[in-house]
């Protein structure tokens, strides 16, 4: 058969009752069901009454049952769950409700069919809603889910609880996230791009004035939100351009431009694209494969526009610009002719002759440090960082890439992520090491450990391993990305494309890996899961 027709890309959920064996105790509600008056009916009064309430129970169970499947469709597309397991999630929970049902997930929809056999008729439901990535808010619903798929409690209980949970405010408010926007960006600048002390603090700058605008503006004005990449890239650009044009160049740009718009990154984007093309969810993952994409080639164009128009108005600095390329790329050519002061009996060498040595002229290489250029003699705030201080970076910035990602600090899976997040930083920075210019490879070895990692949490510990290893596979796509000569691509903003589909394939393989790896061994190995 064809492998995109294989009978095992549909896949079920390490919760649904054919994995567990959890049968159904819990659908009734015992409010609805009042046991102490029907003891005080006699028995024409209790039997009618048995029979009124028999028909409408029956009817608003299965509408509670429903309403549920339709509330937890919602909350999983608001809070950012993995788009390639929300339809076995949702078949799940109607195999353990014992609703008929059916779940296609579009980019953007769920449409929902439930069909009714004593009537032979259906109803669809079309779920349309956006969201972003929420850690807490995600964790809180798969727990919920979880408890009606054990059958703890009620269809109508956990409907209450999704719906709460939907209307709550934001965890953090957006002073606070713009904080956390300009705290990643400092920190990431140093550590992926070779930034210095004096270029984190104005990549993380533009990284603040980038929040703040996508939170604020771009929410509220529908034509601003269509532009606000472009604008907001093409604005960091020109802004570190024009910094790294001064004389004694004290700004880096590719540290400024690469750091500076970090955080609209589609790198979550991708990931999930590729994780539903491996389970054959074509559809779905090649859309979303193909928008990641262009908005990939919108950040590289708006870079390059910028860096281009700041250099139009400054003639000076184009020059200086020019002449610093062709210096590291100039070549000495030396050329002469000889003759031999005596003929010799070996006819094979000639007795006349030409002579052409050349030698590759580049002053400035070894104070390019990562495309920025670092002197030796230039003081400790021009320099890059030490290696020891990633000891301290690496975990400060797992941390504030959890929170920003709306997990809440008094978590007990915020230690967890956090020290994933570093071992994923660890393997790749050890396998970068020895393997050269394969930031695909470096990165699928980074993906095996969080896979690795957060699947045996899952299974050991009951966690959720979705949560726990987000942040660190979205640790490896700025590190993978350092590897291909920064966001700005060495100049050439299509590159950037081919720079992220190579480091998110590896992320993919990885995670693949190590979930084949785990799944291999325990009672509940013949599932087909994709835990991430």
């Amino acid at each position: 058969m064809d492998s995109m027709a294989s009978n095992n890309s549909d896949v079920l959920d390490p919760d649904d009752p054919r994995v567990t064996g959890v049968t159904a105790q819990n659908l009734e509600d015992p409010a609805d069901i009042d046991h102490n008056v029907l003891r005080l009916m006699d028995y024409k009064s209790r039997r009618k009454h048995l029979m009124r309430a028999k028909i409408e129970f029956n009817v608003t169970s299965m509408m509670n049952r429903q309403l549920f499947l339709l509330k937890l469709a919602r909350a999983l597309m608001t809070f950012g769950a993995p788009s390639h397991r929300i339809e076995s999630q949702l078949v799940a929970a109607a195999r353990i409700l014992e609703v008929e049902a059916e779940f296609i997930h579009l980019p953007g929809v769920i449409i929902c069919s439930f069909g009714d056999q004593d009537l032979g008729c259906s109803e669809t439901h079309f779920i349309k809603c956006g969201g972003r990535l929420s850690l807490g808010a995600l964790h809180k619903v798969h727990i919920i889910y979880r408890s009606v798929v054990h059958d703890e409690i009620s269809a109508k209980e956990a409907t209450d609880k999704l719906e709460e949970l939907l209307h709550a405010p934001p965890m953090y408010p957006i002073a606070l996230r713009c904080g956390f926007a300009f705290i990643l960006s400092a920190l990431i600048c140093p550590l992926a791009f070779g930034g210095a002390f004096v270029d984190m603090w104005i990549a993380g700058a533009g990284a603040f004035i980038l929040c703040f605008l996508q939170l604020c503006a771009a929410t509220k004005s529908a034509i601003y939100a269509n532009v606000f990449e472009i604008t907001i890239a093409i604005f960091v650009s020109f802004s570190a351009r024009g910094l790294s044009s001064i004389r004694n160049q004290l700004f880096c740009y590719t540290a400024i431009s690469s750091a500076g718009i970090i955080g609209i990154l589609p790198g979550y984007l991708i990931l999930s694209s590729s994780l539903e093309l491996a389970s054959k969810n074509i559809v779905c993952g090649s859309v979303k494969m193909v928008y990641a994409l262009i908005y990939t080639l919108f950040l590289g164009f708006g870079l390059q526009i910028g860096s281009d128009f700041y250099l139009l108005l400054d003639a000076g600095a184009r020059r200086h610009l020019a002449d610093l390329a062709s210096t590291l790329s100039s070549v000495a050519e030396l050329s002469g002719t000889w003759t031999a002061d005596n003929n010799t009996n070996n006819s094979s060498l000639p007795v006349t002759g030409t002579w052409t040595f050349s030698h590759i002229l580049a002053p400035h290489t070894a104070d390019v440090i990562e495309g920025c250029f670092r002197p030796q003699s230039a003081p400790w705030f021009r320099q890059p960082f030490p290696t020891y201080c990633a000891f301290v970076i690496v975990p400060i910035f797992s941390l504030v890439s959890s929170l920003a990602n709306l997990q809440p600090v008094r978590s007990r899976q915020l230690p967890v992520m956090v020290v994933i997040s570093c071992c994923s930083y660890a393997s790749n920075k050890v396998a970068n090491h020895y393997i050269f210019n394969r930031s695909d490879v470096v990165s699928a070895i980074g993906a095996f450990t969080v896979g690795l990692l957060g699947n045996v949490y899952s299974r050991k510990m009951g966690g959720t391993a979705f949560t726990s290893m987000v942040t660190g596979v979205l640790f490896l796509v700025p590190s993978g990305l350092s590897q291909a000569g920064g966001i700005t691509a060495n100049g050439n903003g299509i590159d950037i494309g081919g720079a992220m589909i190579a480091v998110t394939i590896g992320i993919t393989v990885g995670l693949f890996m190590s979930q084949a790896l785990v799944y291999m061994f325990g009672s509940r190995k013949n599932a087909a899961v994709f835990s991430f």
